[in-house]
């Protein structure tokens, strides 16, 4: 073995990776701290992947053979881990992610085109890979690891989420909910830092790859929460999760988003109010792809929801519905009636049949009348044929009372049709 100490001042060069280095393997034990350090400030150097000159290249692969040289020493060794190891692998961990993003095309669009990949995600790779084995090593010193992993490092850890790369931001999520579930006293800054993402989005730019991500973290932790919740986390629903909602790229993180939102109503079942309401609210008028995404999110919060509240908010409620049962968008007005093979939606409007039916019954008649789709005719009759088997005197009462109102609208419709034609002729001389 080499008994040799090992010389790691640097400066460290690109031509310091054409000359091969020692194996861990190869040296004497005492000299593997200084060896470690070593690599990792020759891992420090950067290199552009837009270059592909020949030097360039074997300086890259050198790199990456010293990236997963390390990765394997921390992770096959024992006494690795030290105060001044520790300091030099969260810089080579900076100086290797913490990077200039290159902005998202504008015409980009996650559903159609394909992902924008990272070209230097063959160093970023191991770099990821070589922090989550730091952090979930049992030989890392959590309180030795605290004096160096400072805010500044964490807010330029959630800002990596706005890359384009999802590899990238696969391995962030991971490396960040182990991270908060490792230190406790980082819990709440993380939690302010993430907020700040969702700030930006539903009030400044709502242009951000990374979102479905951090609300996967966010669905973890939400259900860890302590019963009765913190003013905190009841704010973080109303001010942040709910406004998501109005977001134009919902359909990008809808399935984590309407997950989060289900674990604060199974935590408290009353908060179901203020996220019905939220979804009222901000109900798309313009596209039927995210009104679809709102009834099947509205659909689970109906199955949680007590029945008190869906009292309360009964009258905007299905004022809603009712708009949504006539939707020309034939998905639109067929999901819209699906919400009846709900039992809390079935056993509300079963119940109170007097105040329900007076709201449905014209978007019902106008359906079963005029859509042109004929699987919503056939659900628009089932539900109808509901009504009239529950309480066919009242069946009758409403559609008498729409009927009339009808027959008053039509003559007025016709008298501004009417006039409207003679002004016409009188002006032309007819």
């Amino acid at each position: 073995m080499q008994k040799n100490s090992i010389d790691y001042s640097g400066p460290f060069t690109k031509e310091d990776l054409w000359v091969a280095q020692p194996r861990f393997r190869e040296i004497a034990p005492e000299n593997r701290p200084a060896l470690l350090i070593k690599h990792l400030r020759m891992c420090s150097i950067i290199f552009d992947f837009n270059s592909e000159s020949s030097k360039e290249n074997l300086g890259k692969e050198s790199k990456r053979q010293l990236l997963l040289a390390v990765v394997d020493h921390i992770t096959t060794s024992k006494q690795w881990f030290s105060e001044d190891t520790c300091q030099e692998i969260l810089d080579m961990i900076s100086k290797n992610l913490f990077r200039d993003l290159p902005p998202c095309p504008d015409d980009f669009d996650p559903e159609e085109d394909d992902p924008v990949l990272d070209p230097q995600w063959p160093h970023l790779q191991i770099v990821y890979e070589f922090l989550l084995r730091f952090m979930i090593s049992p030989y890392t010193d959590g309180k030795i690891l605290k004096k160096y992993i400072d805010k500044h490092f964490l807010t330029n850890l959630v800002g990596l989420f706005r890359s384009e790369d999802p590899r990238e931001r696969d391995y962030l999520k991971t490396i960040l909910h182990r991270i908060y579930g490792k230190f406790m006293s980082f819990r709440s800054f993380i939690r302010r830092a993430v907020n700040n993402v969702f700030y930006d989005v539903v009030y400044e730019n709502d242009n951000h790859g990374g979102i479905s991500e951090l609300l996967e973290i966010l669905g973890s932790i939400i259900n860890g929460y302590a019963v009765p919740m913190k003013t905190e986390h009841t704010t973080f629903l109303k001010q942040v999760l709910i406004p998501l909602h109005k977001v134009s790229k919902l359909a990008n993180f809808h399935q984590q988003l309407a997950y989060c939102t289900i674990q604060f109503i199974e935590k408290d079942p009353k908060l179901s109010r203020d996220i019905l309401q939220g979804l009222l609210n901000f109900w798309p008028v313009q596209s039927s792809a995210k009104e679809l995404l709102f009834l099947n999110e509205l659909d689970e919060i109906l199955e949680l929801t007590p029945m008190e509240i869906v009292g309360e908010l009964s009258l905007p409620l299905f004022t809603q519905i009712a708009k949504s049962i006539t939707s020309p968008h034939f998905q639109v007005a067929e999901r819209s009636l699906f919400l009846w093979n709900n039992d809390t939606i079935a056993s509300y409007t079963n119940e109170n049949r007097k105040q329900i039916l007076p709201i449905l019954y014209p978007g019902l008649n106008q359906n079963s009348k005029h859509h042109w789709n004929q699987p919503v005719h056939t659900l628009t009759s089932n539900v109808l044929r509901m009504f009239m088997e529950l309480d066919n005197d009242l069946f009758e009462t409403v559609r008498v009372e729409c009927e009339e109102k009808e027959e008053i609208a039509v003559p007025e419709t016709d008298n501004f049709w009417g006039q409207f034609e003679e002004n016409m002729s009188a002006g032309s001389g007819i």
